[in-house]
């Protein structure tokens, strides 16, 4: 007489986590074991991991013809995460384990021969949408500390199969796993007290943080542009619970990638020989890239024009829409990215343009040709456009008090305080604000019309910069407590267009 057992399980697509329903049916015939549903190499695989699991776990595999069904059928299935309710399906079926038990669990885990389970990636997205199911998540005991960070699920972790068997039967009930988030936790960032001197450069970093603007520093090298950016991270407001939740999901689609701390807020630095499809994500089955990783973070770009051009166009569309969809034959996945960009270069091929002390070596023309390297669209994309020029060797070694009004602690305050006007206000970062929102928010009297207008139109400013002109305009507002914007403000937000005018006025 066949019998039959339905598990529930998730596969991953992107950042979602659909319902998978394996359903193994046992009959008579020759003995065999086949798996249909559209799996993937690896999942196919499983029925030898699966078989060996059983035996040494001290388990009997059926000497049946076995059809394991992996529901819906067209939806792609891939990675050993169906190895464990493949395993529990066979066993109910087989009469060696509760058919009931399995009711209201969902299962994931990878399993070696020995029966041990081993992590899979995905785990905090599935126990968010197991959550939504109203059903309990049993997972591998490596993989449940990240399931557990969605505290309304319950979250169980086990070492093995005999584990999680045990647990069914109620002979060894596990315990749910609980993570202690530590809300007081701090963490160490590099101070910007250590960054002498580049007042200006450290105004328009706290103007980014303030209104989540990006920004590029140019100018030769040694002048502090990497310390600038390294130290963007560390006066940002730390991310609330919901931001917390989704950077963590996301690290969680890749086993290699570290974790980063609760509300931690991401920095990530990829070299400048990272492809495109690194950046913003993709394969054949789509993976999230360093936009992605860097979401509610930091993405700085160091050597900006030494990257590859399309690695550079693609950061185009998820810079305006903070995420990225990636579409392949097999399917599409969209990834979060509102990231913050921070880039850094050099004004010449040699880096010496303008600076005082050392004479620049490159021609005009392989000047203009480096800096056409970041493409005008690019560029319109980036707020702040700072030159950090260089110093004497002398403010190095002085002690200012400008040095501690520009310290980590002192900025963070002023960019919290900065924040919380624009979500009053508006209830997002003004570099968020969307063209009907900018009408609303950035409101000019006419004397500052006429000031931007005709200034916008002597420089040739495009409608995106101007709209850009207006955010920066906002933040600064905010910064100084003021309710509206100012023609000082206008003026400085200009200002820091500076690589942008520059490049029109050629």
């Amino acid at each position: 007489m066949s019998k039959i057992a339905v598990v529930h399980t998730r596969a991953r697509t992107g950042l979602e986590a659909p319902a998978v329903t394996v359903e193994v049916h046992l009959s008579a015939g020759l003995p065999a074991l086949n798996i249909v549903g559209l799996p993937e190499t690896a999942v196919r695989e499983s029925k030898d991991r699966v078989r060996s699991a059983l035996i040494n776990s001290g388990y009997e595999f059926p000497t049946s013809r076995i059809t394991v069904n992996l529901a819906p059928a067209d939806l792609p299935k891939e990675g050993g995460r169906f190895d464990l309710p493949i395993a529990l399906g066979i066993l109910a079926a087989s009469g060696q384990l509760p058919v009931d038990s399995l009711n209201d669990y969902e299962f994931l885990g990878e399993l070696a021969l020995t029966g041990k389970l081993r992590p899979i990636t995905g785990a905090l997205p599935a126990a968010i949408a197991a959550r939504q199911a109203s059903h309990r998540l049993l997972i591998p005991d490596d993989s449940a500390q990240t399931a557990s960070l969605c505290r309304e699920a319950e979250v169980f972790g086990a070492e093995n199969l005999l584990q999680v068997c045990a647990h069914l039967t109620g002979q060894t009930v596990l315990e749910p796993v609980i993570t202690h988030l530590d809300s007081t936790e701090t963490f160490i960032y590099p101070d910007l007290s250590d960054v002498k001197g580049q007042q200006q450069a450290k105004r328009a970093l706290a103007t980014a943080a303030a209104g989540g603007h990006h920004l590029l520093f140019f100018g030769p090298p040694g002048t502090g542009k990497t310390m600038l950016a390294s130290r963007l991270p560390g006066i940002l407001p730390e991310l609330s619970d919901d931001e917390a939740l989704e950077v963590s999901a996301i690290h969680s689609l890749s086993l290699q990638q570290q974790p980063v701390g609760w509300k931690q807020r991401p920095f990530r630095n990829p070299h400048h020989t990272s492809s495109a499809v690194s950046l913003v994500g993709g394969g054949t089955h789509p993976r999230p890239g360093e936009i992605s990783y860097a979401h509610h973070g930091v993405l700085f770009l160091d050597e900006l024009p030494e990257f590859q051009r399309l690695a550079l166009e693609v950061l185009r569309e998820p810079l305006e829409t903070g995420e990225v969809l990636i579409a392949r034959a097999k399917g599409q996945a969209t990834f979060p990215a509102a990231f913050q960009l921070v880039t850094a270069m050099n004004p010449c091929p040699c880096g010496y343009l303008g600076d005082s002390r050392r004479s620049c070596e490159c021609s005009p023309e392989q000047v203009r040709r480096y800096q056409r390297k970041i493409s005008g669209p690019l560029l319109n994309r980036i707020d702040l456009q700072i030159e950090v020029a260089s110093q004497n060797a002398a403010t190095l070694f002085q002690q200012t008090n400008s040095d501690n009004e520009y310290s980590s602690e002192s900025i963070r305050n002023l960019v919290v305080k900065a924040r919380a006007r624009q979500f009053k206000r508006q209830g997002k970062t003004n570099a968020r604000l969307s063209a009907h929102e900018i009408n609303q928010h950035c409101k000019l009297d006419e004397a500052q019309q006429t000031f931007l207008t005709s200034l916008c139109d002597k420089l040739g400013y495009s409608a995106r910069a101007v709209h850009r002109i207006l955010r920066v305009a906002r933040t600064l507002a905010d910064i100084d407590e003021q309710k509206q914007i100012q023609k000082n403000h206008l003026a400085e937000a200009i200002h820091y267009r500076k690589l942008d005018r520059e490049r029109l006025q050629k």
